[in-house]
C-alpha cells in the first residue's frame, strides 16, 4: 500500500462529506446514503480503488459520479487534473463547495448525464465510474488513453463486479475482474 495514500486516508474526515443524519456513522466501513438515492462509498473500497488507479500528477482523470466528493478528493490529491460529472445538481454543488473549501483547484465539474463520459477533455489516463452500468460503457472506454487504467462496477443490482480495464500501447483493451461490489446503478445510456 502506498504510504502517502494511507496517511491521507487516515487523516481525512469522512464526516465532512456527509450532510445528513448519517454523519455520526462516518467512521463505519460501509456505504451510506447521502440523499437523492445516492451513497458515499465505503472507505476501504475508496482506498482500494485509489490504489488500483496508480495515480500520479501527470494523470488526466475522469470521474463519473461526483456524489459527495469523497472519491474526488483522493483523485485530486494524487492525480493531476480531474474532470468529474454528476447528474444531480444539488450533489454537485455541495461537492464543489466542499472541495474548494479544502483548497483543490485542479478539479473541473460538469452537471449532467455522465453515461457517455466527457469527450471534450479526452483522452484520460485514468477513468473511474462510481455507479454501475449493466454492461461495459463503450463510449467511456473509448476515452481511455493508451497505457490508461479504468475502474468501474458492472452488472445489475446485486450482481456487480469491479472491473479494471487497461489499454496497452497498441490500443488493445485488457479486462480484469477484481471483486464483487454493490454500487447504485448508472443512469443513462448503459442502464437497463
Amino acid at each position: 500500500m502506498n504510504q502517502k495514500l494511507l496517511e491521507f486516508f487516515h487523516a481525512l474526515d469522512r464526516s465532512y462529506f456527509i450532510d445528513n443524519e448519517m454523519k455520526s456513522l462516518a467512521e463505519v466501513d460501509s456505504a451510506l446514503p447521502i440523499g437523492y438515492g445516492q451513497t458515499i462509498s465505503q472507505p476501504s473500497l475508496v482506498l482500494y480503488m485509489t490504489e488500483v488507479l496508480a495515480l500520479n500528477k501527470s494523470c488526466n482523470v475522469l470521474e463519473i459520479g461526483t456524489g459527495s466528493g469523497y472519491q474526488s478528493v483522493f483523485l485530486a490529491e494524487f492525480g493531476g487534473t480531474v474532470y468529474t460529472v454528476e447528474r444531480i445538481t444539488e450533489l454537485s454543488l455541495s461537492a464543489q463547495d466542499r472541495l474548494k473549501n479544502l483548497g483543490y483547484n485542479n478539479i473541473h465539474y460538469r452537471i449532467g448525464d455522465g453515461s457517455t463520459g466527457w469527450k471534450e477533455h479526452a483522452p484520460y489516463h485514468r477513468i473511474i465510474i462510481t455507479a454501475a452500468p449493466t454492461h461495459k460503457p463503450d463510449d467511456i472506454v473509448a476515452q481511455l488513453a493508451p497505457e490508461g487504467i479504468m475502474l468501474l462496477p458492472v452488472g445489475p443490482s446485486g450482481h456487480q463486479y469491479l472491473k479494471k480495464l487497461t489499454r496497452d500501447k497498441a490500443s488493445t483493451i485488457h479486462e480484469e475482474t477484481l471483486l464483487p461490489v454493490a454500487f447504485v446503478e448508472l443512469v443513462g445510456k448503459y442502464s437497463r
